[in-house]
């Protein structure tokens, strides 16, 4: 294979790859805020506790985004529904 088809060829597979990252960025924003609006529905304030333990949650840390939640004063119940529907 020629080094000009070679070049060409892993240029090509490197936009390939960078692309489909840039596609899949914005659905990771999306489930921390439908995280949040879990929370909204349970209770009326959304405050930067609960963002980072949603962004805890999005990332597959379940168990501090749980913990996050409970100690920002949430139930136990609508932590585990909250951290379940982040990292969808």
């Amino acid at each position: 294979m020629r080094s000009s088809a070679r070049i060409s060829s892993i240029l090509a597979g490197l936009a390939l790859a960078v692309g489909g990252a840039v596609f899949a960025t914005p659905a990771a924003h999306a489930d921390v805020k439908t995280c949040e609006q879990y929370v909204a529905q349970h209770k009326a304030q959304v405050a930067d506790a609960v963002r980072q333990a949603c962004y805890e949650g999005q990332i597959g840390n379940q168990t501090s985004c749980s913990a996050s939640l409970d100690a920002a004063g949430l139930s136990k119940d609508v932590a585990a529904g909250a951290c379940r529907v982040a990292p969808q």
